[in-house]
C-alpha cells in the first residue's frame, strides 16, 4: 500500500485489535467482514462511494451504517464504518484491508485457543499439497465456477485432518480468491499469520531434510538478520540437487546447485 492507504490500514488494524481484545465472537466477526468484502467486490459503484478519497468521512460512514447495519454485528459495523471514514489512495486497498481484518479475526480465534501455530503450518501444507497435484490445482483454480462447490471439496479434503480455522481459511481462499491465484491468496494469509505473531516465515527449499543443527543454525542466522523470531517452512525438491534456497516475502537467497548450473549454462551459451 502507498500514500494515505498505509495510514488508513493502520487505523483499521488498531480498531480491530481493540475489538478483538473485548472478548467478542471472533469467528462471527470474521464471517461478517468476509461478507462485506464480498459485497464490495461485487459492486463497483458502492466500493467507489465508500473508498472515494474526496468523499466526506461522515457521509461515507453514514452510508456504510445504512447499508450494512441491519445485516452484520455492531462490532463488525464499527470496523467497516471506521474503514469507510478513512482516506484511501486506492479502492483495492480498502477491500484488501477488510479482508485482512477478517483473516486476522479467524487467526485470533485460533490464537485464543492455542492453535495458531498449527493453523499456520496446516495452511502451508495445504498450499504445498495443491501445488504438487496438478488436477486438484486446476480444479480449485478454475474461475467462473461454483465457489461453494470448490469450498465443499476443500472441506471434504481437510475435515478431520485440520483445525477448524485452517478449513475456514482454505475454503475462503478457493471460494473468494478476488482475482488472485490460489497460491498467492494462501501466501497472503500466511503472511498475515506471521505478522500477527510478530514473526517472520522463511520458505526453505532443499534437496534433503536439514539436520537439527543445520535447522537451528539457519534459524539463528535469519533471526539475527531480521531481528524477529523466524519460523522455517521446509520444502523438499530433488531438482535443486543441493544447497539451499530461502525466501522471505519477496526477498530470495538462492544458493542451490541447480541455480549455479543454470548460471554457468547461461554464461557459456550467452543466453
Amino acid at each position: 500500500m502507498h500514500g494515505s492507504s498505509r495510514g488508513a490500514a493502520v487505523d483499521v488494524e488498531r480498531a480491530l485489535d481493540d475489538t478483538l481484545s473485548s472478548g467478542i465472537d471472533r469467528a462471527g466477526l470474521a464471517e461478517d467482514l468476509f461478507a462485506v468484502t464480498g459485497v464490495l467486490d461485487g459492486n463497483a459503484s458502492l466500493r467507489r462511494a465508500l473508498a472515494d478519497p474526496s468523499g466526506e468521512p461522515s457521509a461515507k460512514k453514514a452510508l456504510a451504517e445504512r447499508l450494512f447495519g441491519p445485516r452484520i454485528s455492531s462490532q463488525a459495523l464499527a470496523l467497516v464504518s471506521t474503514a469507510a471514514a478513512c482516506r484511501w489512495s486506492d479502492q483495492r486497498d480498502f477491500t484488501d484491508t477488510l479482508e485482512a481484518a477478517a483473516v486476522a479475526s479467524v487467526l485470533a480465534k485460533a490464537e485464543a485457543d492455542g492453535r495458531v501455530d498449527k493453523v499456520e503450518d496446516e495452511l502451508f501444507r495445504f498450499e504445498r499439497i495443491v501445488a504438487a497435484n496438478p488436477e486438484l490445482r486446476d480444479t480449485l483454480a478454475i474461475r467462473n465456477t461454483d465457489g461453494k462447490g470448490k469450498a465443499a471439496l476443500v472441506s471434504e479434503l481437510l475435515v478431520g485432518k485440520a483445525e477448524p480455522e485452517t478449513i475456514r481459511l482454505a475454503e475462503q481462499a478457493v471460494q473468494a480468491p478476488r482475482g488472485r491465484r490460489l497460491d498467492r491468496v494462501l501466501e497472503n494469509y500466511l503472511a498475515l499469520a506471521s505478522k500477527r505473531r510478530d514473526q517472520v516465515t522463511a520458505l526453505v527449499t532443499v534437496a534433503a531434510p536439514l539436520s537439527e543443527q543445520q535447522d537451528a543454525r539457519l534459524r539463528s542466522q535469519l533471526e539475527k538478520h531480521y531481528g524477529k523470531t523466524v519460523t522455517l517452512q521446509t520444502v523438499l525438491d530433488p531438482d535443486v540437487l543441493g544447497g539451499i534456497r530461502v525466501q522471505v516475502g519477496d526477498e530470495v537467497i538462492d544458493g542451490t546447485i541447480s541455480r549455479r548450473i543454470d548460471q554457468a549454462r547461461r554464461h557459456v551459451t550467452g543466453s
